[in-house]
């Protein structure tokens, strides 16, 4: 009898041991959510060659090159002239660029460091071989055109809006503003929808934003008043085009340029 109950108060001991150790363990449910919530989880190396969108977002010193990229939209996405953006890169016409590469956005950045991450000699090229020559080297050589037909819905402001937004109808036909040659074609810019961007010569480009059908390719040569694209948008709550021009990579109001008479 003495055997029975000394092994049955062993039993009795070890399990209640075992309870206490266990609560001491784990912490209550709603506990152990915020010592979770709290703890912080060191952030990810960006990868080399690759082209995260957050990567972009986590140096302001350089954009990583994604495919579709120009060297022309990179700088119209910083607010730059391209020719500065080159400069800083040494990056020689035809301007060149792979997907990977680190492209300087600032004027301090070191060229060295701006050379593609997987340079291999097959990488596909970014840009098509661009002519010597340019196509106008004045803004009076320009003739510029209103690019659609419409009510402009809003205008230019230099703090806020870059360009003029113009109203219509879906599928409307856009036109290019002024002969160049297409820089961009795609839709890698947020905010800008489906967007055709023109060269114009060294000083002047113009964008045609939230479209709905691009009809040039990057590197076509374009006339003015050539049918470029259709009305849509994409990248927007109405169906309208937004127009913009720069001169020297700052944005300019269209309104100085473009005939009185949207029609």
């Amino acid at each position: 009898m003495p055997v029975r109950i000394t092994g049955l108060f062993l039993f009795l001991a070890f399990a209640v041991a075992l309870v206490a150790c266990t609560s001491s363990v784990l912490a209550p449910v709603e506990q152990r959510s915020a010592l979770h919530s709290n703890t912080s989880v060191p952030p990810r190396s960006p990868v080399l060659g690759g082209a995260s969108p957050s990567s972009n977002q986590a140096n302001p010193n350089f954009h990583i090159v994604r495919k579709g990229d120009t060297l022309y939209s990179i700088a119209w996405r910083y607010g730059l002239d391209y020719r500065n953006v080159a400069s800083w890169n040494r990056i020689e016409p035809p301007y060149t660029i792979f997907p990977g590469q680190r492209v300087g956005i600032k004027g301090t950045f070191t060229a060295s460091s701006a050379q593609p991450l997987n340079s291999s000699k097959v990488a596909k090229r970014n840009t098509r071989t661009e002519p010597t020559k340019e196509i106008a080297t004045s803004v009076s050589e320009v003739g510029w055109k209103w690019p659609t037909k419409g009510k402009m819905v809003a205008s230019f402001q230099a703090s806020g809006r870059k360009g003029v937004d113009i109203g219509g109808h879906f599928d409307q036909p856009i036109y290019a503003a002024a002969g160049g040659r297409v820089v961009y074609s795609g839709g890698g810019l947020r905010g800008y929808g489906k967007l055709i961007i023109i060269k114009h010569n060294k000083r002047f480009l113009s964008a045609y934003a939230h479209n709905n059908k691009l009809l040039v390719e990057e590197g076509d040569e374009v006339s003015g008043g050539q049918h470029i694209a259709s009305m849509g948008r994409s990248g927007a709550d109405r169906v309208m085009l937004h127009f913009e021009i720069r001169r020297d990579g700052k944005p300019v109001d269209p309104a100085r340029y473009l005939p009185k008479n949207t029609t």
